[in-house]
């Protein structure tokens, strides 16, 4: 299990797949739903490409261990857009399924908070082996459940006072 290192264009790349195959599937739904924050950038471009409104619904489960050990899933208690999303079909997306445990959790919770949602489906970039969830779209299958370097997470151990080293 060696970890996963991937670039902005390569990881550019994987999202523009991901649209591909959830817009090749010819599936009408009416809103995406982004989990946050892992989800975000691709809900944006999925949202700008199929016209549809955006969501986001921030969950947490990695703040153990400087974020890189899983723990007790917290789900916010509401979901921001800037209208009610419309109709019964959501595609929920994210970065990722790891354990599966968020997406266990997520999708009946959508369904019991919005209960004109008939259908939700999901799509993340990466689904590791170790997952006991199946997502309904995904790029790259790892059966050996590398931890994934992000190209953003550079992010998280910077500071706005390191941009003045980077950019004088």
């Amino acid at each position: 299990m060696k970890d996963l290192y991937v670039s902005w264009d390569e990881y550019n790349r994987l999202i523009e797949k991901l649209t591909l195959q959830v817009w090749e599937s010819a599936w009408h739904f009416d809103a995406i739903v982004c989990l946050a924050r892992g989800g975000l950038r691709i809900g944006d471009v999925m949202s700008r490409m199929f016209d549809r409104p955006l969501g986001v619904i921030f969950t947490s489960s990695y703040r153990e261990e400087a974020g890189t050990r899983q723990s007790r899933l917290m789900i916010a208690e509401q979901m921001t857009s800037a209208q009610p999303l419309p109709g019964g079909n959501w595609l929920l997306v994210d970065d990722l399924v790891d354990s599966g445990a968020t997406l266990v959790e997520v999708l009946p919770e959508l369904k019991a908070r919005y209960p004109q949602v008939k259908e939700i489906r999901s799509a993340v970039i990466w689904r590791k082996g170790a997952s006991v969830a199946e997502p309904d779209y995904f790029i790259e299958n790892l059966p050996t459940n590398p931890w994934i370097h992000q190209p953003f997470e550079e992010y998280d151990h910077m500071r706005p006072a390191d941009l003045k080293t980077r950019w004088g």
